[in-house]
C-alpha cells in the first residue's frame, strides 16, 4: 500500500473535528498546561509558509504535553478588527464584517489542513459583539478605577469619592494629572455634579484629555507609532502629522514600576525584556521650575543631572509645547510658526531616530535661572518631544553632546562648570568619581553628594524636588475609525457617562460611508441611529437626541490592541455569557504556560496586555498579575526572491549569466514562474503585466536564468510560498517537519521548496517500516537488543529536544532512527508503536493512520509518552580489534565484564589466533579491557 498523504490527512482532520479530540476541560484531575500562539489578524492574502512556524512549534509542544498526561488548553481565534478591512470597505463599499468573515474562512481552512490540535470550541473573534461586550466591560472597570499609591494598586473610584467627601484631596496619594487643584471636603460637597466629574476624570485610569497624536488625514484616523514607517502610514504610505485632539487615554504610567518589576518573575527572552525596560525608561533625578521672564508662566523640566544646573545656558522646548505660542515674541513669530508647521509633518519616531540633523528656532523669550538669576534664552527644537518628560530640556552644553552640538551650531554660550575636572565620556558616566566645580555651594562635591545637595537646595527654595520619572507615556485609546469596538459611552452636559454593564454590548451601527464625515467627525458620525436612550436603555435614532433623556454616543472606536489585551483570559471560558471569565475557570488555568509569537510586539501588545492583566488582578477579577509565564519569540522564515534583469533604457531582459558589465535594473519576478533550476517561464512572465508583453528576453543556452536573493517573505517581493500548494504536493506532515528542520526556532532561516522532498522521502521510509509493498507486515515477537537501543536513544533525545524547544534536532533524530530500524529489518510492533508516539507531535496524520492500522481504537494523541530506560543503552559487549604486532587482523565481540585473564584465554583459543601464530608462542599479550588486544609474536 502506498503512502497517500492527501487521503490520510483529510481522513484524520475530519476525525479530529468530529470527535473534538483536542477539546480541553475546565475540570480535570490532570495537571493543566496552557499553550498559546499570538493572536493572528486574518488578512485577505491568507497564510504563507512563514506564518505557521510558531504555530507548528506550539502544536508540537501541546501534543507532547498531552502525551505526558496534561490537560492541555491550545486555543485559537482571530484579532478581527483592524485598519486593512476598513480601508478595503472604503475602496469597495463592502462591509468590513463581510471581508473579515471571508478572510477567516480562508485562515480556518488553511490552519485545519496543517493539522493543528486547536480546541476550536473556544474560538474567539474580537469583532463579535459577544466578545467585545467584555472589552467594553473592562473599559468601564478602568473608568471606574483610580490608582492608590499608598496601596500600590487600582481601586474602585468610590473609595476615592469617600476620601474627597471626608477630607478633600490634600492627602490623596494617587496617580493623576499634574494640574490637579487642591480642595477641601466642603469644597467637594459644594461642587456641581459636572465639576465633580471633571475632577474625577483627572484620577480615573481611563480618561479624556487633549493629546498630541499621529494624525493621518488620508486615512482619517490616529495612528500608533508602530503604524508609521519613515514618516508615512505603514498602510498606503500616506503623510502623517502631529495634531492635538481630545482623546481617550489609558493611565498605563500608573503601572510603570510594576511593569518593570514584573519582568524579573517571567521567563521571557532577555532582549525582549530589555526592550520593555528601555521603553518604560525609569530614571531618577529632579523636577525643576524655571520662571519665564516677563510672563506669568513656568517651564518645568525633569533632569537626571540636577548637579549640572549651573551649566544651563539655554532651554529647548518641543515645538508642540503649550507655552510656545504664548511666549514667542512678535519678531520671532513667523519663524516659529513655520518651524512648528514643518515639525508637525514628522513622526516622533523619525525625530527620535534623527541624531544628525541640528535644527531649531529662538522664541525671543528668556527663562530665569533659578540659582543665578541670569537670563536663559528659550529655543524650540524638534529633538525635544512633547510626549516625553515635560516637553522641555535645560541644556547643558558642557555635559551633553547633543546640547553642545546645538549650542555650537547656533553660536550659544557654552559655560564650563568642569574646569580642571576630567569630563571625558567615561569619567562623566562614572557617577562615583565625577566632581562638580564652579558653583557657590557645589565646589569639590562628588556626584552623589552634589545630587543630594542640589535637590535639597531646590526644595528649600521652592522651585524643584527630587523625582523618579518614566519614559512610558499614557496610551492614547481613541481611533477615528469605523471597524473597531464602540465605546460604551454617552455624553451628558459634555461629560462622559458609562452605560451600565447589563446593557452591553453596544453594537457597532450600520453606516453608508466608512470615511470621516464632511465636518471631520469620525466615521460613526455617519450613523443615523447612534444615540442612547436612558429611559429604555437602547440605541435610538440621532434625531431623538434631547439631552434630557436621550444623549449622543461616543463617535470614536477603540484601538486594535483593546481586544488583544485580554483574549488569553477569554479562552479559559469562551462561552460564558454572564462574565468575562468565571472564577472557577481562571483559578484552574491561571495563566498561559507557553506563549509563542513575534518580538515585534514587545512595546505594543505585550506591554498593554501586561498592564490590563495587572489592573484586572488589582480589582480581584484574576488570580495572577502576569498573563504568560514563558514566552518564546520565533524567528522568521525568509523567502528566496527571484530577479530578472532589464537593460537600462530598454525593454530587453538579460539572463543572469549575461549581465556582467551591463547596466541593468533588477526587477522582482513572481517565484511561481521559476522552477527548481532557477529557469524562468518567460511566457508566464510576459503575460503577468502589460508592460512586459512586448519585452525581449536574451537567453543563455536556450534558458532564461533568474537571480536569487534571500529576503523577508512578502507579497510586495512576490516571493510568497502558499502552504496550500505544499500541502497538496507533499502533505501537511512534510510541511510541519520541514519548517522545524530548517533550523532553531528562534533563528531567521531561508525557505527553499526543493528541500522539502527529503522530508517527504523520510515519511515514505517510515511508512515502509509497516508495509511491504501492499502488505501490512508488523510482528508481535520480542524486539532485538539493537531495536531497543535505537528506540530508547531516540526517546531520550526527542524528550530532551522538545523540553528545550530544539525541534530541528528532533527531526534529524527521527531520520536516524528510521534508517537504523530499516537496516535492522525491524517490523516489531512493540518498537514501532512507541516510535509513532514519538513522531506524532511533529507528523500527526501519518502516525494516526499507522497507529490505527496497528489495531488501536483511540487517537494516538491520548497515548502516554514512551519512558526512557537507561538499561537499553548500556553496552554489555565490546567489539575488540585483535592485533598482531600492532596490525589489526580480526574483531571479536566479548562481554565487558570479563577480566584480562578471561579475555586472554578466549582470544588465545580462537581459531583465527591459532592461524596467525601457526604454533608459535607469543612473546607478550597486551590487553586493555574495553579497548585493545595486541599479541606480540
Amino acid at each position: 500500500m502506498q503512502y497517500n498523504h492527501q487521503e490520510i490527512e483529510k481522513k484524520w482532520q475530519e476525525y479530529w473535528a468530529k470527535n473534538q479530540t483536542f477539546k480541553a476541560s475546565n475540570n480535570s484531575d490532570k495537571p493543566k498546561y496552557y499553550v498559546l500562539d499570538m493572536f493572528p489578524y486574518p488578512s485577505g492574502a491568507g497564510l504563507h509558509v512563514g506564518h505557521p512556524l510558531g504555530y507548528i512549534a506550539s502544536d508540537i509542544y501541546a501534543r507532547y504535553k498531552r502525551h505526558k498526561g496534561f490537560n492541555v488548553l491550545h486555543p485559537q481565534g482571530y484579532d478581527s478588527f483592524g485598519l486593512p478591512a476598513e480601508q478595503y470597505a472604503i475602496q469597495t463599499g463592502q462591509h468590513p464584517a463581510i471581508t473579515t468573515e471571508t478572510n477567516i474562512t480562508t485562515y480556518r481552512r488553511q490552519l485545519d489542513q496543517i493539522g493543528f490540535s486547536f480546541d476550536w470550541s473556544r474560538e474567539v473573534r474580537t469583532s463579535n459583539p459577544e466578545y467585545y461586550k467584555w472589552t467594553q466591560w473592562i473599559f468601564i472597570q478602568l473608568f471606574n478605577s483610580w490608582y492608590n499609591k499608598d496601596t500600590d494598586k487600582a481601586e474602585d473610584v468610590s473609595t476615592l469619592v469617600e476620601k474627597f467627601e471626608a477630607e478633600g484631596n490634600a492627602n490623596v496619594n494617587a496617580v493623576c494629572d499634574e494640574d490637579v487643584t487642591s480642595f477641601t471636603a466642603e469644597d467637594w460637597k459644594g461642587f456641581s455634579t459636572t465639576k465633580q466629574q471633571e475632577i474625577l476624570l483627572q484620577y480615573r485610569l481611563t480618561f479624556l484629555s487633549d493629546t498630541e497624536v499621529n494624525w493621518c488625514p488620508a486615512l482619517g484616523t490616529v495612528l500608533a507609532n508602530d503604524e508609521i514607517v519613515n514618516g508615512v502610514s505603514e498602510r498606503g504610505g500616506h503623510p502623517v502629522v502631529r495634531k492635538k485632539m481630545t482623546q481617550w487615554s489609558m493611565r498605563i504610567s500608573a503601572y510603570a514600576q510594576r511593569l518593570l518589576d514584573g519582568l524579573n518573575g517571567i521567563d521571557w527572552p532577555q532582549p525582549l525584556k530589555d526592550i520593555q525596560t528601555n521603553w518604560i525608561g525609569r530614571s531618577q533625578g529632579a523636577m525643576v521650575s524655571f520662571n519665564v521672564d516677563g510672563h506669568d508662566a513656568k517651564i518645568d523640566v525633569f533632569t537626571t543631572r540636577p548637579d549640572t544646573i549651573y551649566g544651563v545656558s539655554f532651554m529647548t522646548l518641543a515645538p508642540e509645547h503649550e507655552l510656545v505660542e504664548k511666549i514667542t515674541t512678535a519678531d520671532q513669530k513667523e519663524a516659529v510658526e513655520a518651524y512648528v508647521e514643518a515639525t508637525a509633518k514628522r513622526s516622533e519616531r523619525d525625530r527620535m531616530a534623527d541624531v544628525k540633523t541640528i535644527s531649531g528656532v529662538f522664541t525671543g523669550a528668556y527663562a530665569i535661572h533659578p540659582f543665578s538669576g541670569k537670563q536663559v534664552p528659550i529655543w524650540i527644537g524638534d529633538y525635544v518631544l512633547a510626549s516625553y518628560g515635560t516637553g522641555a530640556v535645560m541644556a547643558v552644553p558642557c555635559g551633553d553632546q547633543r546640547d553642545y552640538d546645538f549650542a555650537n551650531h547656533f553660536g550659544l554660550e557654552i559655560p564650563n562648570i568642569f574646569e580642571g575636572v576630567d569630563i571625558s565620556e567615561e569619567a562623566f558616566a562614572d557617577k562615583e568619581k565625577t566632581v562638580i566645580a564652579n558653583s557657590d555651594f557645589l565646589n569639590g562635591l562628588s556626584y552623589k553628594k552634589a545630587m543630594k545637595t542640589v535637590i535639597y537646595e531646590m526644595e528649600q527654595r521652592g522651585f524643584g524636588y527630587g523625582k523618579i520619572n518614566y519614559r512610558l507615556r499614557d496610551a492614547v485609546f481613541s481611533r477615528q475609525r469605523y471597524w473597531g469596538e464602540p465605546f460604551p459611552v454617552y455624553y451628558k452636559d459634555g461629560m462622559p457617562q458609562m452605560i451600565a454593564s447589563e446593557h452591553l454590548p453596544i453594537v457597532l451601527p450600520e453606516v453608508e460611508k466608512y470615511l470621516p464625515t464632511e465636518d471631520g467627525k469620525p466615521p460613526l458620525g455617519n450613523a443615523d441611529v447612534w444615540a442612547w436612550d436612558t429611559t429604555t436603555n437602547t440605541v435610538v435614532a440621532n434625531d431623538k437626541i434631547d439631552n434630557e433623556t436621550i444623549f449622543p454616543l461616543e463617535l470614536n472606536t477603540m484601538p486594535g490592541w483593546a481586544g488583544s489585551s485580554w483574549y488569553f483570559n477569554r479562552y479559559m471560558d469562551a462561552s460564558n455569557n454572564g462574565e468575562f471569565v468565571s472564577k472557577e475557570a481562571v483559578e484552574y488555568w491561571k495563566e498561559v504556560d507557553l506563549y509563542i509569537g513575534g518580538s515585534e510586539h514587545a512595546t505594543g501588545h505585550l506591554l498593554y496586555a501586561r498592564f490590563w492583566q495587572k489592573f484586572l488582578f488589582d480589582r480581584g477579577f484574576l488570580p495572577v498579575d502576569e498573563f504568560a509565564k514563558k514566552l518564546i519569540n520565533q524567528g522568521m522564515i525568509l523567502g528566496t526572491s527571484a530577479f530578472v534583469y532589464r537593460e537600462e533604457g530598454t525593454n530587453t531582459f538579460l539572463s543572469k549569466g549575461l549581465i556582467e558589465g551591463k547596466k541593468v535594473q533588477p526587477i522582482h519576478a513572481d517565484v511561481s514562474f521559476v522552477n527548481s533550476s532557477d529557469e524562468l517561464d518567460v511566457e508566464a512572465f510576459k503575460n503577468w503585466r502589460e508592460e512586459f508583453k512586448t519585452a525581449e528576453f536574451v537567453l543563455e543556452d536556450g534558458k532564461y536564468v533568474v537571480g536569487r536573493e534571500v529576503e523577508k517573505m512578502s507579497k510586495s517581493k512576490f516571493n510568497v510560498v502558499n502552504p496550500d500548494n505544499i500541502c497538496a504536493e507533499f502533505g501537511a506532515d512534510s510541511l510541519r517537519l520541514f519548517e522545524m528542520f530548517l533550523g532553531p526556532l528562534e533563528q531567521f532561516k531561508p525557505w527553499k521548496t526543493s528541500g522539502i522532498s527529503g522530508v517527504y522521502s523520510f515519511l515514505k521510509k517510515l511508512w515502509k517500516l509497516f508495509y511491504n509493498g501492499e502488505t501490512f507486515e508488523v510482528t508481535e515477537g520480542e524486539p532485538t537488543k539493537d531495536n531497543l537501543k535505537t528506540l530508547h536513544k531516540t526517546i531520550k533525545k526527542v524528550e530532551e529536544d522538545i523540553e528545550n524547544f530544539s525541534f530541528n534536532t528532533s527531526v534529524s533524530t527521527f531520520m536516524i532512527a528510521v534508517n537504523e530500524l530499516t537496516a535492522q529489518k525491524c517490523n516489531n510492533k512493540a518498537i514501532l508503536e512507541q516510535l509513532l508516539i514519538l513522531i506524532s507531535p511533529y507528523a500527526p496524520h501519518i502516525t494516526e493512520e499507522l497507529w490505527s492500522t496497528l489495531g488501536n481504537s483511540e487517537s494516538i494523541s491520548t497515548s502516554p509518552f514512551p519512558k526512557f530506560e537507561e538499561k537499553y543503552l548500556v553496552e554489555s559487549e565490546k567489539e575488540y580489534p585483535v592485533s598482531f604486532n600492532g596490525k589489526m587482523r580480526f574483531k571479536l565481540n566479548l562481554p565487558l565484564d570479563m577480566s584480562k585473564e578471561e579475555i586472554e584465554k578466549v582470544v588465545m583459543a580462537h581459531e583465527r589466533t591459532q592461524q596467525q601464530l601457526q604454533g608459535r608462542e607469543p612473546k607478550k599479550v597486551i590487553i586493555v579491557p574495553g579497548k585493545i588486544i595486541n599479541i606480540v609474536g
